[in-house]
């Protein structure tokens, strides 16, 4: 151990130090092998597993192999479900905190659990599993193998051991920075969540974009609500709102809130208006024909409306003492939830501001001129030429 403790220690000091020549979290792990197969582990793969606060993701695997790097996986909650994972040393180690051995080499190992069989047909000779204690008392997952043959010597173990407490700080951190991304991403937005974690958190702290603009609702709402039993109505509300969510995603744009059955989105524009208004079209076009195909019972279909309007918006925390809101506002905001209202009387699923409309003028047509709650003037709106035009007065 005496040639090996100079190097173990310097592994164990850039770890305390946070790994900070390695920004990303699959950089610290190929690093980290780096440095232990340098200080002479023969390490064949190292596995780190750490379960995550996401809508959507239970957990992300990192696997390091010396010819292909750190290979990062994530797995969904359905993974919770499979016996392969149920039934495996990681979960073992995570529930018991107790680190598992399994020298494969001996053929009076343990074959206790499925996946051992797998690596000893790779000619894997040693197995280690170590608990990552993080200081919340959550306990994630480390995993070291080799296919050295013999499997690894004292040395190598207390090396293993040398590292894990460090290894577990590293993550740690590196976990929850990325789980307050995940959370803020979740519940404001991708850009809005930036910004946030950037600073942005006082209260009134806001900046003037130019952003289309989209607010849709969706009609007979109340209706519904009145005659679906309450998880049902759940249910239709995620599938309507996975209708509109992903087409806003994919062109570019940004969901700010969900206020009931309401969506408001901004498109931000930070060159051509043209293309930010054609992509927001192409989004809105989508989500009608998503919208179209969802049915709320046997006896009723869905249906939405959707405005579109351009302009500038204060974007930016609005709210009380220490409960804000990331979300945007101005007459440009109102002019849209105007309009989206008219949609609803005049029977149009996707209404446009003459604003909007002048950047996409083979899509749209001139309806007609309408007074407009809260603004002097009377408002000119557009609607598409594949919606017939059919004026109706509901309650929507």
């Amino acid at each position: 151990m005496a040639s090996q403790s100079i190097p173990t220690k310097s592994v164990v000091d850039w770890l305390i130090d946070g790994a900070r020549s390695a920004p990303l979290a699959q950089e610290v792990l190929t690093e980290l092998c780096e440095r232990l197969t340098a200080c002479g582990l023969p390490l064949w793969r190292a596995m780190v597993f750490v379960r995550t606060l996401h809508p959507e993701v239970v957990g992300r695997r990192f696997v390091w192999r010396p010819d292909t790097g750190t290979v990062i996986t994530e797995g969904s909650f359905d993974l919770l479900e499979r016996e392969v994972y149920r039934n495996s040393p990681m979960v073992h180690v995570s529930t018991t905190g107790i680190p598992l051995r399994r020298r494969l080499a001996d053929p009076d190992c343990p074959m206790d659990f499925p996946v051992l069989h797998d690596l000893r047909e790779e000619s894997v000779t040693d197995y280690v599993v170590s608990p990552l204690h993080f200081t919340n008392g959550e306990l994630h997952t480390a995993s070291w193998a080799t296919r050295q043959p013999g499997g690894f010597s004292d040395a190598d173990i207390e090396l293993i051991d040398s590292i894990i407490a460090p290894l577990a700080r590293v993550a740690e951190i590196r976990a929850y920075y990325r789980v307050a991304g995940n959370l803020l991403a979740t519940y404001v937005g991708k850009n809005a969540g930036e910004r946030v974690l950037a600073g942005r958190i006082r209260r009134g702290d806001t900046e003037e974009i130019h952003a289309a603009i989209w607010l849709s609702d969706m009609r007979g709402f109340t209706k519904l609500a009145d005659r679906l039993p309450p998880q049902a109505l759940v249910d239709l509300l995620n599938r309507y709102f996975d209708c509109q969510v992903p087409p806003i995603l994919e062109h570019g744009g940004e969901v700010l809130k969900f206020m009931g059955d309401g969506l408001l989105a901004i498109f931000p524009i930070g060159g051509d208006p043209g293309k930010v208004c054609a992509a927001a079209l192409k989004a809105a076009r989508v989500a009608r024909t998503n919208v179209a195909a969802l049915t709320a019972t046997e006896a009723d279909s869905v249906r939405f409306g959707l405005a579109l309007h351009v302009g500038s918006v204060l974007y930016g925390n609005i709210g009380s003492g220490n409960r804000l809101d990331f979300t945007c506002i101005g007459p440009a905001v109102n002019l849209a939830a105007r309009l989206e209202k008219l949609a609803g009387r005049l029977g149009r699923t996707i209404l446009a501001s003459q604003e909007f409309a002048k950047y996409c003028r083979r899509d749209f047509m001139p309806i007609g001129e309408f007074a407009i709650a809260g603004f002097a003037e009377e408002q000119t709106a557009f609607g598409l030429g594949d919606e017939g035009f059919a004026e109706e007065r509901k309650d929507e």
